[in-house]
């Protein structure tokens, strides 16, 4: 079962108005556009967002990790993205008018704030500098899927390498032993990369050997990210 409330709650409404995406925008302007947001919280491995649902809102997410995914002509699922605190998904939909062509599933338990569609395109057509976060947060994700075809060829420790750094920009957390991420299961890593997930086991275990990564069991560390990347040359 699902829990929600509305917005106006203090700490949901600080919650998500501490999105990056709404990093310097008028007060006014993200009160107005925060009025209707409706708080859910999801348990983990469940189905929020399914291909073909209508737009009908934009969803931020304020604690725990969702997958993107689709499926390929064989009926296979492909993650096409992980996502954490502070990033939001479901943007394309309202402004497209089109159903939505990729399925959302919690990785661990979620809390989101919904934001009602109409009220985020009106964000965007009144704050220019709304549009102007919205194109970077849709470039930086263009570049990080043109990183990932680009290695579709490559070995398999340089495509779980990109994988890793791919995790630690978008949701890595820095501390006093380098970046960390969720230590996810082997399978969505491996749907990640288009590698058999023994083929993913095998790899960390060879990183973890080198000292390039360190797990336990909820966190994956990199202590130095630019010795992953070395791998990848």
């Amino acid at each position: 079962m699902e829990d929600w409330h509305n917005s106006p709650d203090n700490s949901s409404s600080e919650s998500i108005t501490s999105a990056p995406f709404f990093d310097g925008l008028p007060e006014a302007a993200i009160e107005k556009a925060t009025a209707h947001v409706v708080m859910r919280s999801h348990p983990a491995n469940q189905v929020i967002l399914l291909e073909n649902d209508w737009g009908s809102s934009v969803y931020f997410i304020l604690t725990g990790w969702v997958k993107i995914r689709t499926y390929n002509l064989d009926g296979k699922e492909v993650t096409l993205n992980i996502l954490g605190k502070g990033e939001l998904f479901g943007e394309m939909a309202p402004l497209d008018e089109v159903p939505r062509s990729t399925d959302v599933i919690t990785l661990a338990p979620t809390a989101i704030g919904n934001m009602p569609a109409q009220d985020f395109v009106q964000l965007l057509n009144h704050e220019p500098q709304a549009g102007v976060r919205l194109a970077q947060l849709m470039a930086r994700r263009l570049r990080q899927v043109n990183r990932r075809l680009r290695l579709r060829e490559s070995d398999s420790t340089s495509r779980v390498s990109d994988i890793l750094l791919f995790l630690a920009e978008g949701q890595g957390k820095r501390s006093l032993r380098g970046i960390e991420i969720p230590n996810l299961p082997h399978r969505e890593l491996s749907s990640l990369s288009g590698l058999a997930r023994e083929t993913v086991t095998r790899v960390l275990s060879k990183l973890e050997k080198k000292g390039l990564i360190e797990r336990d069991r909820d966190t994956l560390c990199i202590p130095d990210p630019h010795a992953l990347e070395r791998l990848m040359l």
